[in-house]
């Protein structure tokens, strides 16, 4: 109604000024653009994304300034933050594509970030469990050079394959020019959705197996200990209740906040509604808020390094040996 209100009190102006008005009809001035109506979820995965970017910050921050947090573990949960810390910002960036930018080639470039960040975070949470495991398995030679130069080789091919994940979309795997080959989460084309579903549901047996092998060697050495002092005490019975306790939450969480989508992926594609991606996405997005709160914020020298940051209360000193990932 103001738009049809300002066009008339435009021609009323010129007739007054004795202007031939009838060479351009007042139904064909040029029409004044209706801003876009932003959805909802998208607002939504922009303020996930934020808050996803400023916790795994504090994280990096911590772990960067703190020199006792330099095990392979923390090394590992670094990664993890930088690796969640990213997608936070693809999703910002996503959201700015989206209603700022129109361009197909930023649109590929954020579909690539996406993957890049969260196929990075999810072997980043694999990298954490192998390193845990050999913690277990390995625990003479846990703490010497080769463990350290075994990390950095894992985290190097790690990031180059979620790299090379993240380009296929700009390399050619997307359905920017043929829409019915488009996947749940356009650019990116179905072939390349289901490669990284299928490619995570093993991820996922991989880490389940290896829990399932952590689980056996900490019972067998709750075993050896019972035997040795011809019973279990009430704090060892408790330790291996706690580990149990926290494997399967670190299990639970994961395959909550993943298989949905996975499974999701591999039997829809850009014709089913819209509502039920965003509905099995964002779980899977939530997933990067809820990794520094098992991965970092439980370990007592990265809360202790948090605690130093935010009040200042206790002297920057630390003598004590970093906590080893067995601490599981």
């Amino acid at each position: 109604m103001s738009n049809l209100l300002q066009n008339t009190s435009l021609l009323n102006w010129d007739v007054l000024e004795g202007r031939n008005t009838s060479s351009a009809p007042s139904w064909e001035l040029e029409p004044v653009p209706v801003p876009a109506i932003v959805n909802p979820w998208d607002v939504l995965l922009c303020v996930t994304g934020t808050l996803m970017s400023c916790e795994n910050a504090v994280v990096i921050a911590l772990i960067a300034y703190t020199p006792t947090l330099r095990a392979p573990m923390f090394v590992l949960i670094g990664s993890l933050a930088f690796a969640d810390l990213l997608s936070g910002l693809g999703l910002i960036l996503n959201f700015i594509v989206i209603y700022i930018i129109d361009s197909g080639f930023v649109t590929l470039l954020s579909a690539g970030l996406l993957i890049t960040a969260f196929s990075a975070s999810v072997l980043n949470i694999l990298a954490i469990t192998v390193n845990r495991y050999l913690s277990l398995y390995n625990a003479l030679t846990y703490h010497t050079e080769g463990t350290v130069m075994f990390t950095y080789v894992t985290l190097m091919l790690m990031w180059v394959m979620s790299t090379a994940l993240g380009s296929l979309p700009v390399l050619g795997w997307n359905c920017l020019e043929d829409e019915s080959t488009c996947s749940i989460c356009p650019p990116v084309n179905k072939n390349n959705a289901a490669a990284l579903a299928v490619s995570f549901l093993l991820i996922f047996a991989l880490i389940l197996q290896l829990y399932l092998q952590i689980c056996k060697i900490a019972f067998r050495h709750a075993q050896q200990i019972a035997v040795q002092r011809q019973f279990m005490t009430t704090s060892h019975s408790s330790s291996t209740t706690k580990g149990v306790s926290t494997l399967t939450t670190i299990l639970g969480t994961f395959a909550f906040c993943w298989i949905p989508l996975a499974m999701y992926s591999l039997v829809a594609d850009s014709r089913t509604p819209v509502i039920y991606t965003y509905a099995t996405a964002l779980p899977a997005i939530c997933h990067s808020i809820i990794n520094p709160m098992i991965y970092a914020f439980r370990n007592p020298e990265i809360l202790r390094s948090l605690r130093i940051a935010c009040c200042w209360c206790m002297p920057y000193s630390f003598t004590m040996r970093p906590r080893t990932p067995s601490d599981v």
